[in-house]
């Protein structure tokens, strides 16, 4: 394959540095070292490149970044936290910013979702979610309730679980069968609501798919369903109105648990803390990464249920332990100061209520662009949104080039396939907006 170098512009002194050894993921690495997409440096909205050019940062880095880049007082915290405390073993053993951040996000999760379990990733936090509704059907005698149902184009991680959940093909085809015991729903992408803002008005009557599986399989074998309210890294799908009231109705009908993937979708996106809150829809479980630390530490969690919590833990025998599950790195002390962190600046800036007052601004923006010949579907809510570009013969290829061409004019996001999605901080202004929507019409226009 021959021997990638990149010299590294903006420093005093230019640096050579290889691009063999390191393995990229969800990336066509030849492509990469055949032409570097490299950044060194970011503050606020903005990126730099290894050339010293800026770039607006308009998926909040990877849908995590919600207060900006660069905060200083998340970088503070995490400093003077490695100093006073760098790690202590999270099994038996504890330290206070786990049980205060614990605390401070149990106040922003709806209903009684009020036991957070700390892990490292939206991955792992999928996968404890799995393990959790597992558990809770073994403590209520319900030990036959292992089935997983979950959607066509959903996305819920890379470990074994979220991959087996996952309806995206390219996640799946290359691991084998996956996990046994899990059916998928129809998705929620329908034509009848192309270039429609918010919620479709056709669709909701797919929540009926759920309803099809348990007259397959029987109730009494599904343990959950798993849904992200808005289907993020598929590119932005909206549900349908009614569709997750539905959802919640038929699993209350069955005894089946409601997830919810709140991954990307957490800490604002929508206008309010979870997109549950937005939707009026409460789950028994919640999955969140991304912005609980604005991504300065990886960390993910589950919110439980006080009445999955407690079933668990009270058919263990006194004294032993009832969850048999756990990461080395589960709430860490740095990742947990940066989560305090991050959560005071929400709560300071009143950053939620500043995205909910964005919304519409950017929505009108987005939905601006669909008078160019390219563009096959425009959606969105709150501060996330999606276009689609028509395929060029091969799917995704347009989507990459679309992608690539969009940081060169000065433009970074995420695209996954032929769906760019446009997902900036909730410090976002108008002007801000006004300069992602002007850089996607002109590299649209000349796609």
């Amino acid at each position: 394959m021959g021997h990638a170098e990149l010299t590294l512009q903006d420093h005093a002194v230019s640096k050579r540095i290889s691009l063999d050894e390191y393995w990229m993921p969800f990336t066509p690495n030849r492509d990469f070292k055949h032409d570097p997409k490299m950044v060194v440096r970011a503050e606020g909205m903005y990126l730099w490149n290894d050339r010293g050019d800026r770039l607006i940062d308009a998926s909040s880095g990877l849908f995590c970044v919600n207060a900006g880049h660069g905060r200083r007082e998340i970088a503070d915290a995490v400093s003077a936290q490695l100093r006073e405390l760098d790690f202590i073993a999270p099994f038996t053993r504890g330290h206070p910013k786990q049980f205060e951040l614990a605390t401070r996000v149990a106040e922003l999760t709806p209903g009684d979702l009020n036991r957070i379990f700390f892990v490292n990733s939206g991955s792992e936090a999928v996968d404890s979610a799995m393990k959790v509704a597992l558990a809770y059907w073994q403590a209520k005698g319900q030990g036959g309730r292992t089935m997983f149902v979950s959607r066509e184009r959903a996305y819920h991680g890379v470990n074994f679980g979220g991959v087996s959940l996952s309806g995206l093909v390219n996640n799946r085809r290359k691991f084998g069968p996956t996990l046994p015991g899990i059916a998928h729903m129809r998705h929620t992408h329908l034509k009848e609501n192309l270039f429609t803002p918010g919620e479709g008005l056709h669709g909701a009557d797919l929540a009926e798919d759920l309803t099809r599986l348990v007259n397959l399989y029987g109730p009494e074998n599904i343990a959950a369903c798993f849904v992200e309210p808005i289907a993020g890294s598929t590119g932005c799908l909206v549900p349908p109105k009614g569709y997750l009231e539905r959802l919640r109705a038929i699993c209350d009908q069955h005894g089946i648990l409601l997830v919810f993937d709140e991954v990307i979708t957490g800490f604002g996106r929508t206008g309010s803390a979870f997109a549950a809150q937005s939707f009026g829809v409460t789950p028994d479980l919640m999955t969140m990464a991304k912005g609980l630390t604005n991504g300065a530490q990886p960390m993910g969690a589950v919110a439980v249920s006080e009445r999955i919590h407690d079933t668990i833990v009270g058919a263990a025998p006194e004294g032993a332990i009832e969850f048999f599950h756990g990461y080395t790195y589960s709430g860490h002390p740095a990742s947990c100061a940066a989560g305090l962190a991050t959560l005071d600046i929400y709560r300071s800036e009143g950053l939620y209520e500043r995205a909910r007052d964005l919304s519409p601004y950017f929505l009108d923006a987005m939905f601006s662009l669909r008078d160019l010949p390219v563009v096959a579907d425009i959606r969105g809510y709150g501060l996330m949104a999606a276009v689609d570009v028509h395929p060029d013969g091969v799917p995704g290829r347009r989507g990459h080039r679309f992608q690539k061409l969009l940081f060169d004019a000065g433009l970074h996001l995420k695209a996954t396939g032929d769906a760019a999605i446009i997902a900036p901080p909730l410090v976002a202004e108008r002007a801000h907006v006004d300069r992602i929507t002007e850089t996607l019409r002109r590299t649209l226009a000349a796609l």
